[in-house]
């Protein structure tokens, strides 16, 4: 993988976090790599009524050849 550095994030939801947050920080203190976050969303970014408008789902598999084929 590109030769980064590799992070793991733990993200605790805002309800949870005055339950969670300080244990997990201490549990992870040590461990390299590992970060723990505070979800700080209020909204969902998207919504039903966002998007790109009409979308048609349609089937990309080729149809299949017309006519028969002979017994081989």
């Amino acid at each position: 993988m590109g030769g980064g550095v590799l992070v793991i994030y733990y993200v605790i939801p805002r309800e949870l976090a005055h339950k969670y947050y300080k244990e997990f920080k201490k549990r992870f203190a040590g461990v390299e790599g590992v970060e723990v976050i505070i979800d700080r969303r209020e909204t969902d970014r998207r919504t039903l009524t966002e998007g790109g408008g009409m979308r048609i789902l349609r089937d990309r598999r080729r149809r299949r050849a017309s006519g028969s084929f002979p017994e081989v």
